[in-house]
């Protein structure tokens, strides 16, 4: 099943730009301008790559904390199973709902 990021879109479209054509034929003097764009372009790429790539790592960071975190919320709870399970500490979990403690009540005077 494919996910949103392995959807086609208009990014993956390519366009008179990018396949090099031209309506026209080209100029010896448009050599200049055709270095300047594809310049800017790979300037504007590398950007990109720059931002993603960081955006790549906090992400992998991120999931390495929630890795983590989730083996030691694991650990725990198999402590606590292992626990109950002695017959030590039975009573730790939640009260039953009958067996809540009742409020102490007072009256107040106005």
């Amino acid at each position: 099943m494919k996910g949103m990021t392995d959807a086609v879109g208009l990014r993956d479209i390519r366009s008179m730009v990018t396949s090099g054509r031209r309506s026209m034929p080209r100029v010896q003097r448009s050599g200049y301008l055709d270095l300047y764009m594809l310049q800017k372009a790979k300037q504007r790429l590398d950007t990109e790559a720059a931002l993603l790539d960081k955006r790549a790592r906090g992400i992998r960071k991120r999931l390495g904390d929630i890795r983590r975190q989730m083996e030691a919320l694991r650990l725990s709870v198999e402590e606590e199973e292992r626990k109950a399970g002695d017959g030590e500490s039975a009573m730790s979990g939640p009260p039953e709902r009958g067996a809540q403690k009742r409020w102490k009540t007072i009256s107040a005077g106005y």
